[in-house]
């Protein structure tokens, strides 16, 4: 899994059955260190959204043949948005709040 920040939303009117009821959104991978969460450098890239994320939010997500969800069994999903995240703790210091 992975943290990610919502950046961008992907509209296709013409998509696999399978992933009719799914919002695609665009996540932007960020690092977390022992005292700040920064966007990485580097690709950006389309997940699923299962749980009503939306831009801006940080998200957790999964990627690989973690992200197949049984409705989508048939369907290549590559990355699922599976939590939008509150905060993040590393011991003592608060890296993330949302707000």
């Amino acid at each position: 899994m992975e943290i990610g920040r919502v950046v961008g939303t992907v509209v296709s009117t013409i998509k696999s059955s399978g992933l009719n009821s799914y919002k695609l959104l665009v996540v932007q991978p960020v690092q977390v260190e022992a005292d700040n969460a920064s966007p990485l450098e580097g690709a950006a890239y389309v997940a699923i959204d299962l749980v009503g994320a939306g831009e801006g939010e940080t998200v957790l997500v999964t990627r690989g043949s973690a992200a197949r969800v049984p409705e989508t069994a048939s369907v290549p999903t590559d990355a699922a948005i599976i939590a939008v995240i509150d905060t993040v703790q590393i011991g003592s210091n608060n890296v993330y709040a949302k707000t």
